[in-house]
């Protein structure tokens, strides 16, 4: 079965960074467009960033704007979620999920999943 597989997550204090990672081992992201979710404890899962294949990003989440980034390195297979400034409300499961070549909101528009990594920003 098809599956992405995220690593990277972890605990944190409020301010720092971690850098999340996407990759698939059956097959070469490159050609799909590549979404972060999270889901925090009793909310429901929001989209937070996407990529396109071409690089060009989308930022879903207000929240996340001017701290996290989102990319790609091809020759990787790999798909980025740099995040930085990170504050307690970031605390979540993070997974990246992967569809065509054009980025959504939605989660069920997504064919690929990973299970998860769980970030954690607490002092």
């Amino acid at each position: 079965q098809v599956q992405l597989v995220e690593s990277g997550g972890g605990l944190v204090q409020p301010g720092g960074s971690l850098k999340l990672s996407c990759a698939a081992s059956e097959f070469t992201l490159n050609n799909y467009a590549i979404g972060w979710f999270r889901q925090a404890p009793g909310k429901e899962r929001e989209a937070v960033l996407c990529i396109r294949p071409g690089g060009g990003s989308i930022y879903y989440t207000n929240s996340v704007e001017g701290r996290f980034t989102i990319s790609r390195d091809n020759a990787k297979s790999t798909v980025y979620l740099q995040m930085n400034s990170l504050k307690p409300e970031d605390t979540a499961v993070y997974r990246c999920a992967a569809r065509g070549n054009t980025c959504s909101r939605y989660g069920v528009h997504y064919d690929y999943w990973g299970q998860g990594t769980q970030v954690t920003v607490s002092s």
